[in-house]
């Protein structure tokens, strides 16, 4: 498999990452996705590590920390073979400080995610959301300090607007604090708002994007065709609300055209997803999820080969949204995209 640095760091990470949240399977909604135990999570890493896979992403709020402990429980013996990412600020209990990346909560987090992961490092920690009621220089010292004392290797950002991953970086730079080298972003074909500030940011700043529901929060499985309602069993009934919104428009125009593609190359609608955002600008690694094996090896299956030039650019053409003020002048004006010419 191929690997890629992430971001402006030293570290080499596998273009497909394994996302646990299916780990565990406790609680209401970050425990939903899926009830794989120890043995189960043992075999799905087995064959992720035989294909390449090395890099597992989880967090601490996912099956309030069941899917961090059955991580760790699956890959005792073999730490070293593997990379692990985890994130932190959402809340984890209802006291005033069990959310938040202040000093006090983002130190005990990370103690906390170390038991459970059964390790004395985390390779990356990400902060899942923005705390605006903590200042940035608070939150980079932490970090910096928990990165000099080993208990980190690199640090990143999840779900983060371009001014305060901008602001944290300028803190950094500011004080000689740990840089985020990565930013864990919503991006597929029918979700491109990415492209929009925050992948210009990261490659002028050095920040690698690794890329959660790379199926559009599952609409991109291959279940939906146009006039066909959602088969019975399939999750996005109880959890489309909770996921980006897609118009239906956008929607079957991006499926028709994966249709069309799968015909000419004989890929699935899941694979050609997944691999065009591999070739997508400032991209360190997709993240891929499966609840059993069989839909392991069908997302592995992304990698390896590569769409045409012709069929990108079909695939760019029917994904393609109007961008909102201040962005669209740079698209559709030439003076204005003579001065910033467009990313993608």
């Amino acid at each position: 498999m191929e690997h890629r640095r992430l971001g402006a760091s030293g570290l080499n990470v596998p273009v497909l990452s394994f996302g646990t949240g299916t780990f565990g399977g406790t609680g209401p909604l970050f425990g939903a996705w899926g009830t794989t135990d120890a043995d189960e999570a043992r075999r799905l890493i087995d064959i992720c590590l035989d294909a390449g896979l090395n890099l597992f992403d989880t967090a601490d709020v996912y099956s309030d920390g069941a899917s961090e402990a059955v991580l760790g429980e699956a890959i005792k013996g073999r730490r070293d073979a593997v990379l692990i990412s985890t994130k932190t600020t959402l809340p984890m209990g209802d006291g005033p400080n069990d959310a938040g990346s202040s000093r006090a909560r983002l130190i005990r987090a990370v103690e906390a995610s170390l038991k459970r992961l059964g390790t004395d490092h985390i390779d990356l920690l990400q902060l899942h959301a923005f705390d605006a009621a903590t200042p940035v220089e608070e939150v980079l010292s932490t970090l910096d300090d928990l990165v000099r004392a080993g208990k980190l290797r690199y640090t990143g950002v999840s779900n983060f607007s371009g001014w305060q991953v901008m602001k944290s970086l300028a803190a950094a730079d500011r004080n000689g604090w740990q840089r985020y080298v990565a930013h864990q972003v919503y991006y597929s074909l029918v979700g491109r708002d990415y492209e929009w500030e925050l992948m210009p940011l990261g490659l002028d700043q050095g920040v690698g994007a690794l890329v959660w529901s790379p199926l559009g929060w599952g609409r991109l499985t291959g279940k939906l065709r146009r006039g066909e309602t959602l088969p019975e069993g399939s999750r996005l009934h109880d959890t489309a609300s909770f996921g980006p919104p897609v118009a239906d428009d956008l929607l079957y125009r991006v499926v028709d055209a994966l249709d069309e593609i799968a015909a000419e190359t004989g890929k699935s609608v899941p694979q050609i997803a997944i691999n065009w955002l591999t070739r997508r600008p400032s991209v360190s690694s997709v993240i891929i999820g499966a609840r059993n094996e069989e839909q392991l090896r069908q997302n592995l299956g992304a990698v390896g080969w590569s769409l045409s030039d012709d069929q990108i650019a079909r695939l760019d053409a029917a994904s393609l949204v109007d961008a909102p003020y201040p962005y669209f002048p740079y698209r559709r004006q030439e003076g204005f995209a003579r001065l910033n010419p467009p990313a993608v």
